[in-house]
């Protein structure tokens, strides 16, 4: 048996397919309202049985078009995570702007006037 430093494969939810923790992740984000934002962590609180870094990597499997609405996760610092590849961060800024969501001059959110903390 191969060897796994995976969270998933240590969790409580260890018997459950990946595409079933995304399924959780991914339900739990669409019910962020527009012009709110929730973060990596506390998405990763609510579903359990997960980390942050997975909430991340759910973001990054979507394909394009999903109407999962990815750009309301952001990170702890309140700020939007960068990606490696592509214009997602500028892209995603633009559509949070256009939820009217805004940022300081250090480029980040307000997450006490813009957070989602549903339970």
């Amino acid at each position: 048996m191969p060897k796994t430093t995976s969270s998933v494969a240590n969790s409580p939810n260890a018997n459950r397919p990946l595409d079933s923790l995304y399924a959780r992740i991914y339900a739990r984000v669409r019910r962020i309202p527009p012009g709110r934002v929730s973060t990596y962590g506390h998405i990763a609180r609510l579903v359990g049985g997960c980390s942050a870094r997975q909430v991340g990597y759910a973001m990054a499997a979507l394909p394009e078009g999903s109407r999962v609405p990815w750009q309301r996760v952001i990170n702890a610092k309140g700020e939007i995570s960068r990606r490696r590849h592509g214009n997602g961060t500028d892209n995603q800024r633009a559509q949070l702007l256009a939820e009217g969501i805004h940022f300081d001059f250090k480029g980040r959110i307000d997450l006490r006037r813009y957070g989602w903390l549903s339970h």
